[in-house]
């Protein structure tokens, strides 16, 4: 068993959203909260140690659906308008198989994007390249109205909002494209496409005011956006994507983190599989809510374990420059390396302990001279190659989480982050 070390007392901090006019692609977060709340026995930073890969149980899930899905004949489906295809299963997933009595888990690692915009920054072709480069899947969270011409923005009809509005910018046409082939390609190479929605409404009449109603109507309209790109841009010199979205999206997350409960009982109808939209928990082994797997953003230890906040690139940026998105450039560097050192810090608790999964959320974004971004390269560089540790999407993590025995599952849940256990006992 690892020594564990009791958490200070700490402030609690919240988020408050970036003063600045949205660019298309830029995020505002006007009601994301900063969980800063601490729990005793999760900071201990422990070396050593190694693994072997593996997947899950006994249930429904990976194996199900393989099962079910019809053998491919090899050829190209085009689908509707033309705007998506199907070209056969996705390859190069994570394998799902049970955990053998006594094997320690996987670390898994999750890199999540929002919006998922390919804008002139290019940091979804560079995030693409750098998860092939080590090997890595990760989860891209497209904003619907990013295939939206502005020209079009009536055909949007957000809930409790006037038709054609947003509180993020409408993509320029040749973003439109640029983010097409992005898409495509990142799931050619084994990458999860999911869903951060479509006008990222936030607080009063956001998606935390929202019936389930209305959140079934954004999701509809989510998918027609991906599904008649053709129709509403006119670009006929573009091939289809190369999958079935409505196959292919089996979760999201919710702009700003609100409204998770009606979300979820919309989501069922869509037989969607888990949701990412929890605003915060301690880094333990995930559960199902309402049915799907709940993957939130995690408390890490930010301040040399001073006290504890969010897996995500705007809670640093909240701590740091106070939302302010480019603020002292002399303090770049050293922000750059706290960035790094809390997110090596929840990933080490982990990883030399309870094996938990690390979530990691980010937006495509150069806040503070990139930091964030910059940060995310080297934690990439440094995990992924790790022994034992496999970057993955949600949607193989639930793939995983799935196959395995419910009472191993319990058993690892009741596991402190940094609690490192005899396997035998765990998994047996």
């Amino acid at each position: 068993m690892k020594p564990r070390t009791k958490a200070p007392s700490g402030r609690r901090r919240r988020a408050r959203a970036p003063r600045r006019t949205p660019r298309p692609g830029f995020i505002t977060l006007a009601a994301l909260l900063v969980v800063a709340s601490l729990v005793a026995g999760y900071l201990a930073l422990n070396r050593s140690d190694s693994t072997t890969p593996t997947a899950s149980s006994g249930g429904k899930g990976a194996s199900d659906k393989a099962s079910k899905e019809p053998v491919w004949d090899g050829r190209t489906k085009v689908l509707g308008d033309g705007s998506t295809s199907y070209t056969g299963p996705q390859s190069g997933e994570l394998k799902a198989v049970p955990l053998k009595p006594g094997e320690k888990p996987p670390q898994f690692v999750v890199f999540s994007w929002d919006g998922a915009l390919q804008g002139d920054d290019e940091l979804f072709s560079h995030y693409r390249e750098l998860a092939k480069e080590y090997n890595a899947h990760m989860t891209f969270f497209l904003t619907g109205i990013y295939l939206l011409p502005k020209s079009k923005r009536d055909l949007y009809s957000p809930p409790m909002h006037s038709k054609g509005s947003s509180a993020i910018s409408f993509p320029t046409d040749e973003h439109i494209r640029t983010t097409l082939e992005q898409l495509g390609e990142a799931w050619k190479e084994g990458n999860e496409i999911g869903t951060h929605f479509n006008g990222h409404f936030c607080g009063a009449k956001g998606g935390g005011d929202w019936s389930v109603q209305e959140w079934k109507s954004e999701i509809d309209q989510f998918y027609s956006f991906v599904e008649n790109w053709k129709t509403n841009t006119g670009y006929k010199d573009i091939d289809p994507l190369p999958f079935d979205f409505k196959k292919e999206v089996t979760g999201g997350r919710a702009p700003c983190l609100e409204g998770q409960a009606n979300l979820l009982k919309a989501a069922k109808s869509y037989g969607w599989r888990y949701d990412a939209s929890s605003t915060g928990d301690f880094q333990i082994w995930p559960k199902k809510k309402n049915g799907l797997w709940d993957f939130p953003l995690q408390l890490l230890p930010y301040d040399g374990g001073k006290y504890q906040g969010l897996s995500m690139d705007f809670n640093f940026l909240y701590n740091q420059s106070e939302g302010e998105t480019q603020g002292d450039a002399v303090k770049f560097p050293q922000w750059e390396q706290e960035t790094v050192d809390s997110y090596m810090a929840g990933f080490n608790r982990v990883y030399y302990g309870s094996r938990a999964p690390l979530f990691i959320g980010n937006h495509f974004e150069d806040w503070n001279g990139g930091i964030y971004m910059k940060s995310i390269d080297q934690v990439i560089k440094s995990v992924c190659s790790k022994k034992g540790v496999k970057c993955v999407s949600f949607r193989e993590l639930a793939d995983w989480m799935d196959v395995q025995k419910p009472e191993t599952l319990e058993r690892l849940r009741s596991l402190d982050p940094a609690q490192s256990p005899a396997w035998s006992t765990v998994v047996e």
